[in-house]
């Protein structure tokens, strides 16, 4: 799918790009940057950073990743093949729950109607915490280590 909605964009599928979308593809998990990249040269491709970057954009762009915002800042990113989904995103260590339960559709019509706008998507993302984080207590999480924490969360 992801070699078609490229071609049909005007783009080559590159083995950089490929190794980005396996990346993805192949995790459970919402990835940030740098666990694409790592996970893309573990996987033998010799890429950059910046190549990385750039190809996120171009896959969220055609629509076969989403982007999931963090209260930092900072993204992760998700493949799109589960379709239409929405994230509970932990403040405390960043874990991300993906739903699909959008009841959200006669909300979205009535600000249609009111805007004069033609609503052509939208996400939802919920911020709390996590049962791990609630029961913790000020501790992290059980599994957590240093390495885990995200840049610029080391004093939550």
């Amino acid at each position: 799918m992801g070699r078609e909605r490229l071609r049909a964009g005007g783009f080559r599928l590159t083995r950089q790009r490929a190794a980005v979308l396996a990346a993805i593809e192949g995790s459970e998990e919402h990835l940030g940057v740098r666990e694409v990249l790592a996970t893309a040269r573990r996987n033998g491709r010799r890429i950059g950073l910046t190549t990385v970057y750039r190809t996120l954009e171009l896959l969220v762009h055609l629509q076969l990743i989403r982007k999931v915002h963090l209260r930092d800042g900072c993204q992760r990113y998700v493949s799109a093949r589960a379709g239409h989904g929405h994230h509970l995103i932990c403040s405390r260590c960043d874990r991300v729950v993906e739903f699909s339960d959008c009841r959200l559709g006669a909300f979205i019509q009535s600000v249609a109607e009111r805007t004069q706008f033609t609503i052509e998507d939208h996400w939802l993302e919920l911020f709390g915490r996590c049962k791990g984080c609630r029961n913790s207590r000020g501790r992290r999480p059980s599994g957590f280590e240093e390495k885990d924490i995200p840049p610029g969360r080391a004093g939550f």
